[in-house]
């Protein structure tokens, strides 16, 4: 997680590696508030930046746990933030005053800014902050993961560096580094197989509820679309784990239930469009969530129908195993490989999922006020969005978690052919008043 509202966030100053900024007021109870959040969980270590906005926000969770790590908090360069050398303590109006041509690379070309600082024998070197932020993400986690097997980690730093540290878990390249956000004291989950280079799944990101703010709010100066990427509630097939595909299944009672709990969650939220995929089990959730706000006009686009699994559908994990040996756990470790049976591959779903987001993205850019979409789908439909959003392909299917009943936000801050930002992903807090991911693990 990233640490509390700090000074210079108020003063909008570049921060980096400068340690004048001291938590506000604001930073320190929301701190305590992502302490309360997690205070039920087995916390096994922590770790966190040395800077002091970090380090207090790190002791002020630990206070607030009921179960606090046995060993001290762990304190370690490697969550330091991303150095900005020449900018830092500096407004950034006067950075992009001053540097137009790095700030716009800083931007939009985050991988290309470049400082000119002295070097090791006092002559002029060129660095490049972002890159060299990579490199220090992934030496945290070629550290620390060996050491804790099966644990639960507490990692508090900045925004920076947590967006290094989840891309270079995910396999996301430096010039997309601004292409997910951290909000002071959002919470993101990564479950992690082994060791670094092993699968890896980022079951939430930049989760915020717990501070009594739902959603992120879009970044400063920024109006173009925002859109509300929702997984369908829960169906008996889902609670059975029993492939669904393009069957029909109806939300189950709990689904329904799901439905109105997002429907809840969003209920303060501007919503301006909806779209869904036409089969029973979205559309009743875009339905349920839509009683809230009853001017939306529900459309239904064919081409977000989920992944169609062809003669596995309807059956569950031991029978597709019994008839089709070794291909299920192929579908598990190489999703992007796997032809379904008298189905689809995903290179067809994303092929179909992609040209209809497209149509969604450009249909919302191109009014007057582009405003905020609600988009209803499934679980590989959403995923096949989420990877398109940041860059990747179908190769990272498994990377990104979907609950049921989750709620994702996208903006496109400077309309459709900007680089669109993940805010969020992935909020399940509105189901099961946690912060983890509880809802049915399905099929998939």
């Amino acid at each position: 997680m990233r640490h509390g509202e700090s000074s210079f966030n108020v003063e909008r100053r570049v921060q980096g590696h400068l340690d004048q900024s001291t938590l506000t007021e604001n930073g320190r109870v929301d701190a305590g508030r992502v302490g309360d959040a997690l205070s039920d969980l087995q916390i096994d270590a922590a770790y966190c930046s040395p800077l002091r906005r970090a380090r207090d926000t790190a002791e002020l969770i630990i206070s607030r746990l009921q179960q606090p790590p046995a060993a001290s908090l762990q304190i370690t360069d490697n969550l330091k933030e991303v150095n900005l050398v020449l900018w830092e303590g500096v407004l950034f109006s006067e950075v992009q005053e001053k540097y137009p041509e790095e700030y716009q690379n800083w931007k939009h070309a985050p991988h290309l800014l470049k400082m000119r600082i002295p070097g090791a024998n006092g002559e002029l070197v060129d660095y490049y902050p972002v890159p060299d932020l990579y490199d220090q993400a992934t030496t945290f986690w070629k550290e620390i993961l060996p050491r804790h097997a099966n644990q639960t980690l507490l990692v508090v730093a900045h925004s920076g560096i947590n967006r290094a540290l989840i891309s270079t878990a995910i396999g996301l390249p430096p010039d997309l580094y601004q292409a997910v956000h951290q909000s002071n004291c959002g919470i993101s989950v990564l479950n992690f197989a082994a060791g670094f280079g092993a699968p890896v799944q980022l079951e939430s990101l930049n989760i915020t509820a717990h501070l009594g703010e739902p959603l992120p709010k879009p970044r400063k100066g920024e109006n173009g679309p925002r859109f509300l990427l929702v997984r369908h509630g829960e169906t008996d097939w889902n609670r059975q784990k029993r492939f669904q595909g393009q069957i029909d299944v109806p939300l189950n009672q709990n689904g329904q239930a799901q439905s109105g709990q997002a429907a809840d969650f969003l209920q303060t939220v501007t919503i301006d469009h909806a779209v869904s995929s036409p089969m029973l089990r979205p559309k009743e959730t875009a339905e349920i969530i839509l009683q809230n706000h009853p001017e939306v006009e529900l459309a239904l686009e064919d081409d977000l129908r989920e992944i169609s699994h062809g003669l596995w559908e309807g059956k569950l994990e031991a029978e597709i195993e019994q008839a089709y040996p070794g291909v299920l756990q192929q579908w598990q470790s190489a999703p992007e490989t796997v032809q379904m049976p008298e189905g689809e591959n995903l290179q067809q779903v994303w092929e179909r999922t992609i040209a209809a987001w497209e149509r969604i993205v450009q249909t919302a850019a191109s009014r007057p006020q582009p405003g905020t979409t609600l988009v209803v789908a499934h679980d590989a439909v959403n995923k096949a969005i989420l990877c398109y959003v940041l860059g990747l392909g179908p190769d990272h299917f498994w990377n990104f978690k979907q609950g049921n009943g989750a709620v994702s936000v996208i903006d496109y801050p400077n309309g459709a052919t900007s680089q669109p930002i993940l805010m969020a992903m992935n909020i399940t807090a509105h189901l099961a008043g946690g912060i983890l991911d509880k809802t049915a693990a399905g099929a998939l």
